[in-house]
């Protein structure tokens, strides 16, 4: 709660910085009441938002039954609701979780990531997700991804339909102010995503492990996921950059500068911590063998 409460603020000041630089003292006290807005909308609603965003589509036990029962199982593991689950059509293999709360949480996996994967790997990401969702990650996650695309469209479009006469009057900072926020602004979105800690990943990579059972399955479905997603972009990541943080690795192709403001800790050091983890006493519980060893892609 602290954690989102100064992030929303972060957010607001930055609203109000580009309200100021389009229009003045009067643009200031717009933007404040449009964050304000913003901001409720962010917090009840930026999770279906975010699955909207990206197609996501909703499963039931019908549809998909070995999968929605893993996820059940999972979820038992880790003491929290059956999170809603959704499928995104994307090659690029990838998940998230979202939700403002352990009751409202949705987890939504790629197909990439479907046809890629065996359940032991399918089962370690989703456990991940699930540690979010446990940790109440989401809802600061889907919070800066609302957010943070919605200053990155202001930035962008903001300072060419502000009004100005031909010495760029209109804006208190001038021509250049104009020129500053436009590219200061799309990078500005991305910096908010590191609002969200690295460390955050690695608690969830520790938790998913215990409630899958085993480091290992995690470990590989990380590593499988990197080589997954070389050659596939996800263009509905980079048209929204801003949620990338989301995701369980950065779906983001790195074609402009997403590396310089990476959210996610290096997917190799994730691995060499699970698999340290799966080396300790008790890391890989006998108990955590409860799908088919070995049986690829049974969802497809």
């Amino acid at each position: 709660m602290v954690r989102t409460f100064i992030l929303l603020a972060a957010l607001t000041a930055l609203f109000m910085g580009i309200g100021y630089m389009l229009g003045g003292g009067n643009g200031a006290v717009i933007a404040l009441a449009l964050a304000g807005a913003m901001n409720l909308y962010a917090w009840w609603g930026s999770d279906a938002a975010v699955l909207r965003m990206h197609n996501a589509q909703p499963v039931t036990a019908a549809e998909a039954p070995q999968l929605y029962r893993m996820v059940e199982g999972l979820a038992q593991r880790a003491g929290v609701p059956m999170p809603a689950l959704y499928v995104i059509h994307e090659d690029q293999p990838n998940a998230f979780a979202t939700g403002r709360s352990p009751e409202h949480g949705a987890v939504a996996v790629n197909t990439g990531l479907l046809d890629l994967m065996n359940e032991q790997e399918v089962a370690g990401v989703v456990a991940h997700e699930l540690a979010h969702i446990k940790h109440r990650d989401t809802l600061i996650m889907a919070v800066t991804a609302t957010l943070a695309g919605a200053i990155g469209f202001l930035a962008q479009f903001g300072g060419l339909l502000a009004p100005r006469d031909r010495e760029g009057r209109g804006n208190p900072l001038g021509i250049v102010g104009v020129l500053l926020m436009l590219v200061v602004g799309p990078l500005a979105a991305m910096m908010v995503q590191m609002a969200i800690s690295r460390a955050r990943e690695f608690e969830a990579d520790a938790e998913g492990a215990q409630i899958c059972g085993d480091p290992t399955w995690l470990a590989s479905g990380l590593a499988k996921l990197e080589r997954g997603k070389i050659g596939h972009v996800n263009q509905t990541a980079e048209a929204h950059p801003a949620s990338a943080h989301m995701f369980i690795i950065n779906p983001l192709s790195g074609f402009r500068l997403d590396n310089l403001f990476a959210t996610h800790p290096p997917t190799e050091e994730r691995i060499s911590r699970l698999m340290a983890m799966s080396r300790l006493p008790g890391g890989a519980s006998s108990s955590s063998v409860w799908v088919k060893p070995g049986k690829r892609n049974p969802w497809a």
